[in-house]
Formats: structure tokens, C-alpha cells, sequence
């Protein structure tokens, strides 16, 4: 009889252990999906407000806007934790508007998925100064870094 409780009570906390496992892993997703949208809603924002201080501050006679960068893509590469991270940036209007990591043999996957996430924040604050990210802090300085790498060929 104390075998069957001490099994009974140790399939209880294994079944226990799984349902709260399974739900962290849903409350992280829904998350990171929320971030992810918060970001891309922050960029749009951003956006507009830069085309609304552009209008705002042309004249009659047409100014042009001084702009940092040229149009165009551009490719960067830096030190991740495995090796080298190569980048893609796009550029359009003066904005950084996608970034596209294209090599990264050396990463480990899942730290690279993580690391992933700061593209969203460059994109969203249109600076490479955000904070990297906890868990995988190597790999995303190496996309940050990259990025300001293929800036640098983007600037005029």
C-alpha cells in the first residue's frame, strides 16, 4: 500500500510538473508575440512621426531633408558567440527598415533565435544602442554590431 501512494503521489507531481511546463511555454510565446507586435508598432509610429516632422518643417519652396544614409542594402559582419554573424540591412528614406541575419554557422540555434529579437528593437528605436538580450548576449551583440558594421557602408 505505501508503494501504490509513493507511485500515486510521484505520477501526481510528474503530471503537475508537465501542465506547468506546458503553460510557461504558452505564457513565454504569447509573450514574445506581444512584444514582437509592440515593436513592429513602435516602428510604424515612428515612421509616421518621421514623415510628419518632415512635412512640418519643409517650406514653400520645397526643402530636402538632410539624410544620413543612402537607399540601399547593405551587408555587415561581426564576432557572435560561435563566430561570425553576418547581417543584411535595409535601408529606405533614411530609415532602417529590415534586418536580415544570412550567415551565422557558429550559433547555436536556439541562443540565435533569442538573439534574434534585438533586430525588432534596432528596428523599432532606429539605433543599434538597445540593450542586448539576457540569455543570449553574445550572439544579439553580435547582430548589433553588424548592423552598425553595414550602416557604416550605408552612410553618406
Amino acid at each position: 500500500m505505501k508503494d501504490l501512494a509513493i507511485r500515486a503521489f510521484s505520477v501526481l507531481s510528474i503530471v503537475t510538473f508537465i501542465i506547468s511546463y506546458n503553460m510557461t511555454v504558452r505564457l513565454r510565446a504569447k509573450d514574445n508575440e506581444i512584444a514582437r507586435l509592440n515593436a513592429e508598432l513602435k516602428s510604424a509610429n515612428q515612421v509616421v512621426e518621421y514623415y510628419y516632422s518632415v512635412v512640418a518643417n519643409q517650406s514653400d519652396e520645397d526643402h530636402e531633408v538632410e539624410l544620413i544614409y543612402n537607399d540601399g542594402v547593405y551587408e555587415g559582419t561581426a564576432q557572435g558567440f560561435g563566430g561570425d554573424i553576418t547581417v543584411v540591412v535595409t535601408i529606405e528614406k533614411d530609415m532602417i527598415t529590415n534586418i536580415s541575419v544570412t550567415k551565422a554557422d557558429g550559433e547555436d540555434g536556439a541562443y540565435l533565435d533569442m538573439a534574434k529579437e534585438i533586430i525588432d528593437k534596432i528596428i523599432a528605436g532606429q539605433s543599434t544602442d538597445p540593450d542586448t538580450v539576457c540569455g543570449a548576449t553574445f550572439s544579439s551583440l553580435g547582430i548589433r554590431n553588424a548592423t552598425e558594421k553595414a550602416l557604416e557602408k550605408a552612410e553618406k
